[in-house]
């Protein structure tokens, strides 16, 4: 029900106003959960008994901030996903440090 409520909210409807949100209550004995459909028509389930709103809220924008990216790759002609170069990731550049590695 916090989740439902968040989405809800006024400036979360305003900040995605495609978002749709529907209710389908359960009566049986089967645990909580949401499940997002996201514009690629990919479906994630959330275990609502052992996730925070928040943090499904969380889940939730990070993928979308991955579709974006990924439709922007795409749209611009380069592969996806991106895949740098073993070599590149331990190089060091001006205005960088290089990442210790334990």
């Amino acid at each position: 029900m916090e989740f439902l409520a968040q989405c809800n909210a006024r400036k979360a409807k305003e900040s995605n106003p495609a978002c749709q949100v529907v209710v389908k209550r359960r009566t049986d004995d089967h645990p909580p959960q949401i499940t997002v459909t996201f514009v690629n028509d990919v479906e994630e389930m959330f275990d609502t008994t052992a996730t925070p709103a928040q943090d499904i809220r969380n889940m939730i924008l990070e993928k979308g901030q991955m579709l974006e990216t990924e439709q922007m790759f795409k749209e611009a002609g380069e592969k996806w996903p991106v895949v740098i170069p073993e070599e590149e990731l331990s190089q060091s550049f001006s205005g960088t440090k290089k990442p210790k590695f334990d």
